[in-house]
């Protein structure tokens, strides 16, 4: 039986994304430091996708902004910023974060598959999304509800897990899980193609990149070790990288409202 709306509401809420990356005292400066450090460490391609520094004085939404990474770095480079996200408990931990940096930001609850049953009648210059719309029941309605937030000339950009994938086929073979956490309720996949119909007939693709692979062993790096699993520890840099091209998890997806 296909899991709901609430199923993953309680999966997230239980242990929000990310919230394991520090050790030290939650809601602490310290403890967002290095939360954002470890995070831009092993998925550095966060960086030249979500392009932070391009949005100084853009007005910016994130459709599940989970704690709050990308969110702080959208504020710290001056963008007018707004988070939404279905997890409370992520949401507080997201608005302390703007709180202990002195950052302003609109914050709100609820589901977005019904977005525009929470959020203003407003339209942005960017609409961004980091590796949540997959988690959604309804992927199809978030996309639909996004439509009505950006302006006509904004932007969209998401990302979305790969199907064809190293890690998508550790999962089948039974040696990997899509979160860190067990029993994520949803984690749909796509094709590039599976991708263009989902933005569709909203959405232009403009384009699709394909990147990241975690590549350390899981037990050191919970204690802060980045150890590489013994076929990655060899490989030579650019190799794995075009290994990352081809069969990395995240497909990064830029779009445009269609004329």
């Amino acid at each position: 039986m296909t899991a709901n709306i609430e199923d993953v509401k309680k999966f997230w809420d239980a242990r929000p994304c990310n919230i394991q990356h520090s050790k030290k005292e939650l809601g602490t400066k310290e403890y967002f430091d290095e939360v954002e450090k470890k995070k831009l460490f092993v998925e550095p391609n966060i960086l030249d996708f979500s392009e932070f520094p391009l949005y100084r004085g853009k007005r910016v939404l994130e459709v599940g902004c989970g704690i709050g990474t990308a969110a702080i770095n959208f504020a710290r480079h001056g963008a007018d910023y707004t988070g939404f996200e279905l997890s409370e408990k992520s949401l507080a931990i997201a608005q302390r974060r703007f709180e202990v940096y002195g950052f302003p930001g609109n914050f709100y609850q609820g589901n977005a598959e019904q977005l525009d049953q929470y959020l203003p009648e407003e339209q942005f210059d960017l609409v961004y999304s980091w590796g949540v719309i997959h988690h959604s029941p309804d992927p199809r309605s978030i996309i639909k509800q996004i439509a009505k937030f950006v302006k006509p000339d904004g932007t969209f950009k998401l990302m979305l897990y790969a199907t064809n994938s190293w890690k998508s086929f550790m999962i089948d073979a039974g040696f990997d899980q899509p979160e860190a956490q067990y029993g994520c309720p949803i984690a749909y996949t796509y094709t590039n193609d599976e991708i263009r119909d989902l933005l569709s007939p909203e959405f232009e693709v403009v384009k699709i990149e394909q990147d990241h692979i975690f590549p350390y062993q899981i037990e050191p790096y919970k204690q802060g070790q980045y150890i590489k699993q013994p076929w990655f520890e060899n490989m030579p840099t650019q190799i794995f990288r075009v290994l990352e091209k081809q069969l990395g998890w995240h497909l990064m997806i830029t779009a445009k409202l269609k004329d």
